[in-house]
Order: C-alpha cells, then structure tokens, then sequence
C-alpha cells in the first residue's frame, strides 16, 4: 500500500492526547490514543511510510500511560493487541513499557503468552537483524529502516530479556525454562551467553539464599539481591517487577535504622535537650546551651577577678610604652635646627674670593 504525505493534523491530535496525559486528564488521554490508534490500523492512507512506526510508537506510549493512571494495568496488553490488531504491530517500546507495568504491578497474567507470540513471529538473518515471518522473501526490497518488518537485533534482545530473566526466571521462579529456551532460541551466539551468564548469576544468587534458610528474606539481603541484580544489567523494568515481587521487611529495617541514626546523631542534640526547673507554681526551662554558655561567662569573670591587678599593671606597661614611643617621635621630628642662612653663606664666601 503506497503512502506518499504526511498528515499534519495526525500529529496534532497526538500532541493533544500527550497534554492531556500531562494535565492528569487520563480517560481523555486514553479515548483519543485509542481513536487514533483504531484509524491508523484500519486505514494508513496518506502517512509518509518513514513516519508511521513513530506515530504508532508515540499513540501507544500515551496510551499506555494513561492506562496505568487509571488503574487498568491489567488490560494493557489486551488493549495493546486489540488496536494494532497483531501483536507484531506493537513498537518494541510500546510492548516493553506495557509488559513491564504488568509485571510490577503484580498482573503477570497473560504476558507470557503475549512475549512469547512476540518472540515466535521473528527470524533472525545473518545474526544482524530479524525479518518479521512471511516477510523473508520480500526482505531485499524492503529498507532496514522499514520496523514493521525488520527488527534490530538489541531491540529483539530486549524483548528477551524481559521474558527470560525477568518474567520466566524471577518472577514464575521457571529457571529451568529459562535456561532451556535462551539454548534453543534463535539468537546471536555472543549475546546468548550473556544471557545465560546472568540467569546461572541470578540462579547462583537464589541458591545461596534458600541454603541461609527458608526465613524472610532480611532488609540486607534484599539490597544485596538489588546490587546483583544491577550487575546483571537487568533492564528497568525488570527491577520494578522483582521489587513489586520481594518487598523489603520495612518494620525491622526502618526500625533499626532510625536506632541507629539516632544512636549518631545523640551527641549533635545533646546542646539542645533541655532542663525543667519547678518553684512551686513556676515552673523554669532551661536548655543545656543556655548553663554551659552561663558557665563559660563565670569562668571568664572568675578569671578577670583573680587576675586583674595583674591585668592592669600589664595594660599600664603597654600604654606607657605607646606614649614613650610617641613623644621621643615628636622630640626627633621638631629638636633639629635648622639654619636659615646656610644655602646663601657659600654664594658670599665665593663672591669674596673674587674680589
């Protein structure tokens, strides 16, 4: 089908679904993605072919967004499906962020089938790129550019990661699947084995801590899990979802942490807590600054008194010196005499000897 222009107005009722999803107007944002998405699927008259996947890609963020707002998270990927018709129609980052969404939010059901209808419908060409299936006859006229039909290799990869690591091995606790499918799939030998390197680290990791014992899993193991994880380079998404799945135990460590903060903190506040004195009917606050700085005054005075004589004989000195210095100043600058008639005796003495 032959798409020669572009249509401005498409991308004007885009821009107004994204400020609808900015302004909070959620079912706004969520009826027009959906309009939008219905029309482009039903009838792609009239878009440059260059532009299409992008609009497709910016309708179903919005979509996709205003969907978690509303709390239908769990029909994401249904709704997905329903619009673009195939699940091969649905941008890589549209069904990333959508999948992922599910999983954190502990709606996990039917994203495997859904990754996995994905996953079937690519061929991998020559470990560089993959061709939509039914389309590897037509592959050498169509443009690498064309991600209808053609898929990179990292974004495929990334569609793996979230069903292998995340979605099989973490969260449906299936390493063995795991492991088995990233074997048979079809995929560059290279990114295979980091693949399994991650899920035989992840498998390691659970290993070492079912052998501690079957007991909830603490607040420090829970942050080294993370930390391994992180090491892993697992995607985002997958450390939403395996948070949602291993909450931390947030009485004992919070708990323990204000103790101890306020164990390292005790001796900051200690010039501020306070002392309540009681006369009878009054009653008198006074915050230990208030008595060290009232101590620190008598001590000072305490001194002054015991040492003033000594004080002021020093002061004496000091300003008896000071006034020395200045009047042998002023007897030096006013006891030289001066001569009036001196520069004129040399001009007589040599007028004499003339003569």
């Amino acid at each position: 089908m032959a798409m020669i222009e572009s249509n401005p107005s498409i991308w004007e009722e885009i821009e107004r679904s994204e400020s609808y999803l900015v302004c909070s107007l959620y079912e706004e944002a969520a009826s027009l993605a959906s309009s939008i998405l219905k029309r482009l699927c039903n009838d792609d008259k009239g878009i440059i072919e260059s532009e299409f996947y992008d609009i497709l890609e910016s309708t179903g963020m919005v979509l996709v967004q205003s969907l978690k707002a509303l709390g239908r998270t769990s029909e994401i990927l249904d709704q997905l499906k329903l619009l673009y018709v195939s699940v091969t129609a649905v941008p890589v980052q549209v069904l990333l962020t959508g999948a992922c969404f599910q999983i954190s939010e502990g709606s996990s059901f039917g994203v495997r089938e859904f990754l996995e209808e994905f996953l079937s419908k690519w061929n991998c060409v020559d470990d560089r790129y993959y061709v939509l299936v039914g389309a590897e006859a037509n592959v050498d006229c169509m443009a690498r550019s064309d991600r209808r039909f053609i898929l990179g290799v990292d974004n495929y990869l990334e569609v793996v990661e979230v069903y292998a690591v995340t979605l099989l091995a973490t969260v449906l606790h299936d390493m063995h699947l795991a492991l088995s499918w990233v074997e048979k799939a079809a995929l560059p030998e290279e990114k295979r084995q980091v693949l399994l390197r991650k899920l035989h680290s992840l498998h390691s990791l659970k290993a070492t801590n079912l052998s501690q014992g079957p007991s909830p899993l603490p607040a420090d193991n829970h942050d080294g899990h993370f930390s391994t994880l992180k090491e892993l380079n697992v995607s985002e998404g997958s450390q939403k979802a395996l948070k949602a799945i291993y909450p931390p135990n947030q009485g004992n460590s919070t708990k323990a942490a204000v103790l101890k903060l306020s164990e390292r903190m005790e001796p900051c506040f200690w010039w501020f807590r306070t002392i309540t004195l009681k006369f009878g009917n009054a009653r008198l606050v006074v915050s230990n600054g208030k008595i060290m700085l009232g101590c620190l005054i008598l001590l000072i005075y305490y001194v002054f008194r015991r040492k003033k004589a000594a004080l002021k004989r020093s002061a004496t000195r000091q300003v008896l010196f000071v006034k020395r210095a200045l009047i042998d100043l002023w007897k030096l600058a006013f006891s030289y005499q001066v001569n009036p008639l001196a520069a004129v005796q040399p001009l007589a003495t040599a007028t004499r000897g003339g003569q």
